[in-house]
């Protein structure tokens, strides 16, 4: 797995996290949500692959 993949990941947690805040002070409440949603779908789409690749592995190790 690479290192990158974290960062970036740690990148769009904090960039929510500013925006949800900043959306909450202004009193848009669901814009919120939906930001925060919108960047757990990203990041799940990110790491999809690494989920794959670590069922396969499972698989492979217990010969399922």
């Amino acid at each position: 797995m690479d290192i990158s993949i974290v960062f970036q990941i740690a990148a769009v947690g904090i960039l929510v996290s500013v925006l949800n805040q900043v959306l909450v002070r202004a009193g848009r409440e669901e814009q919120a949500m939906m930001t925060t949603l919108a960047g757990l779908i990203v990041v799940l789409f990110w790491i999809i692959r690494y989920i794959s690749d670590l069922f396969n592995t499972v698989q492979t190790i217990f010969n399922l």
